[in-house]
C-alpha cells in the first residue's frame, strides 16, 4: 500500500513540475506573439544558421527553431518581432542566460533573426506524400 502512495506522490509531483515548467513557457510564447514591426535590421540567413548553432540557441530552441516544452519555446518559422527579441536575448524573464551585446552583437542577433525567418513552415497534409 505503502507503495501505490509513493507512486502517487511522484505522479503528481512530475504532473506539477510539467504544468509549472509548460505555463512558463506558455508566457514566453503568448508574449512573442505581438506585432511584427518591418524594421528589422538586414541580416544574414546563412550566418545567423551558424551562430544560432555556435552560441547555443539549438540546444533549447531546437536546430530549427521549433522549440520544446520541456526546454524552450518554439521561435521559427514566423518569429516574434525583432524588437521582441532583441529586448528578450538581453533580459529575459524565464530560464533563459542574458546575453549581452558583449557576446551577441546586435549585428549577429539581426543574422540569427534572418536564419528564424527563413525557416521553412510545416507542409500541409496534401503535401506530404505519404499522407496522401
Amino acid at each position: 500500500m505503502q507503495t501505490i502512495r509513493g507512486f502517487c506522490c511522484a505522479a503528481v509531483v512530475a504532473l506539477a513540475f510539467a504544468l509549472f515548467f509548460d505555463a512558463a513557457h506558455l508566457r514566453v510564447v503568448d508574449a512573442a506573439q505581438e506585432p511584427k514591426p518591418s524594421d528589422a535590421p538586414a541580416g544574414n540567413a546563412e550566418s545567423g544558421k551558424r551562430l544560432f548553432v555556435k552560441d547555443g540557441c539549438y540546444q533549447c530552441h531546437g536546430r530549427e527553431g521549433q522549440g520544446s516544452v520541456m526546454t524552450g519555446p518554439r521561435i521559427a518559422p514566423n518569429p516574434p518581432s525583432y524588437d521582441f527579441i532583441l529586448r528578450y536575448v538581453r533580459k529575459p524573464t524565464g530560464e533563459m542566460p542574458p546575453y549581452t551585446a558583449k557576446v551577441v552583437s546586435d549585428q549577429e542577433l539581426a543574422d540569427i533573426y534572418a536564419f528564424l525567418q527563413s525557416r521553412p513552415g510545416p507542409s500541409t497534409a496534401k503535401a506530404n506524400a505519404l499522407l496522401k
